[in-house]
């Protein structure tokens, strides 16, 4: 005859061996749920970013970068009207773009760095731009600043009495004379080039001359359009580069249009003149056709009547 041996359970006694006892007997894992707050303004915030979002035609990034504050405003005034102009954290623009749930729009996400406006507005992306070029302000060159383009003092009078700038232009190899008590540059020169640091003393120089070469507003990055459902990058508007474009096109499309004869409300008037002098130069040639078969006829009568004459005085 066997006999079970009963065993006694050891009694949990300490706070610890319970906890452990409790994990072991569990058969789904702890976890741990993380309650971020968010205050009530950020809420706000990202409330009228996604209504901006689904019902704006446009949203554009600007970069805002080396923008004094004043300026900042004073383009945020010219902008009344035609853009919301919006300056949020790049957390809750993110955050925006992702509850809107419009996959196209989500890229402008990769478009978003540091120093940026987001622009709001019914007018499409690149009227928009357009607008931010307009609005965009003279300044003066600083130390360090990369040109996109060569600089270049040019000839002529100046708002300069002779004194320590005319050893300050000299230095920078400037050719000048005094002329009624002020200075004048008598031939240009070029100070920066295309690609190259501004120098200080070529800053000092067009700080004097009081040169403004630069131009500082919001500069377009990119854009979306809602309407068209597209993302446009690297907009860049040259409004008087563009209108010498098209005036040129223009040019040539009108001649080729006017030589193929296409009728048209801006080629009717070219086409009329021209079927006018080809109608002149073809009477011109059948006017001198004509002279010159008369004159072959009186020719021929004349001759005619000479050898009839000297057959009459031989008989």
């Amino acid at each position: 005859m066997t006999t079970q041996r009963k065993t006694k359970e050891k009694p949990v006694t300490h706070v610890s061996e319970v906890e452990e006892l409790s994990k072991k007997n569990s058969s789904t894992p702890e976890t741990k749920k993380i309650v971020t707050h968010v205050s009530e303004t950020k809420k706000k915030t990202l409330a009228e970013l996604l209504d901006l979002i689904k019902k704006k035609r446009t949203i554009l990034i600007a970069s805002i970068k080396n923008l004094p504050a004043s300026q900042f405003q004073e383009i945020g005034k010219k902008l009344r009207g035609k853009a919301i102009v919006k300056v949020p954290k790049k957390n809750l623009m993110f955050m925006a773009l992702d509850k809107s749930r419009n996959e196209t729009a989500k890229k402008l996400q990769e478009q978003i760095k540091s120093d940026f406006a987001i622009l709001f507005s019914d007018l499409d992306a690149f009227d928009l731009a357009a607008e931010l070029v307009k609005g965009k302000i003279p300044a003066k060159a600083k130390p360090g600043q990369i040109s996109p383009e060569d600089i270049e003092i040019q000839p002529g009078p100046t708002s300069l009495m002779p004194g320590p700038a005319v050893s300050d232009l000299g230095a920078a190899g400037i050719k000048i004379e005094i002329k009624e008590g002020k200075i004048h540059i008598k031939e240009g020169k070029k100070v920066v080039k295309a690609g190259q640091k501004v120098s200080q003393a070529a800053a000092d120089i067009m700080s004097k001359l009081d040169i403004k070469p630069f131009s500082i507003g919001f500069v377009p990055i990119a854009a979306f359009d809602a309407k068209e459902g597209k993302i446009y990058l690297d907009i860049k508007i040259n409004r008087d580069e563009t209108v010498k474009a098209l005036k040129e096109a223009y040019s040539k499309a009108l001649a080729f249009a006017v030589e193929i004869a296409y009728t048209s409300k801006d080629t009717i008037k070219f086409l009329i003149g021209k079927a006018g002098m080809q109608e002149r130069a073809i009477e011109r040639l059948l006017s001198n056709t004509s002279d010159a078969h008369k004159l072959k006829i009186s020719g021929t009568t004349e001759s005619n009547d000479s050898m009839g004459n000297k057959s009459g005085e031989e008989k």
